[in-house]
């Protein structure tokens, strides 16, 4: 049974737990915040004195595989909090899933469209980065769209049951979600 609290409109389940594609969101961003920490690390980043604020120079490799920049950490970083944030509640992260995976692919399109050693590239990316972004463009869209769908039916089996036992109620600050179509 999933319910929505009062005031912050985040959904809860029976036993408290936050449905998957508020999981899924937190995940995403705890691993984008993760990579973005680890491109700052020397060893894990190799040629790390090599690199630069931004642009297509940077020498530095993450995992010695994909090109880093200082600005394309703090994006990874940015991202990951984002993702964190954005995590706490079912709509929000769906966006943040559909939305970051949206802008993903185009980064993708991005790097595939660009010459790599024009100043254009002032993310910097290669080639492993284009392909990596695709991965992540399409599995985050279909991380927002799959897990957003379990948590509606989570919801629509909630309202189909009525949502609670039989003479029993609500609990004090909880709402039952309402579809507005039920409202006429």
């Amino acid at each position: 049974m999933a319910r929505t609290s009062g005031s912050t409109g985040s959904t809860i389940t029976r036993r408290g737990t936050k449905p998957a594609v508020c999981k899924a969101a937190m995940a995403v961003g705890a691993l984008f915040l993760l990579v973005g920490i680890l491109g700052f690390i020397p060893g894990i980043t190799t040629n790390y004195g090599s690199m630069e604020l931004a642009g297509h120079t940077s020498g530095a490799m993450l995992f010695g595989i994909f090109q880093v920049s200082i600005l394309h950490n703090l994006v990874h970083i940015l991202f990951g909090v984002l993702g964190l944030t954005l995590g706490r509640s079912p709509g929000t992260a769906k966006a943040f899933l559909v939305w970051g995976g949206a802008a993903y692919l185009a980064l993708w399109i991005y790097g595939l469209l660009i010459n790599k050693d024009h100043a254009a590239n002032f993310v910097p990316v290669n080639s492993a980065d284009d392909w990596l972004h695709f991965v992540l463009g399409a599995g985050m869209i279909a991380l927002g769209l799959l897990t957003a769908r379990k948590t509606m039916a989570a919801v629509e089996g909630g309202r189909a049951g009525g949502g609670l036992p039989p003479g029993s109620a609500a609990p004090r600050g909880r709402h039952e979600t309402r579809d507005p179509r039920d409202m006429r």
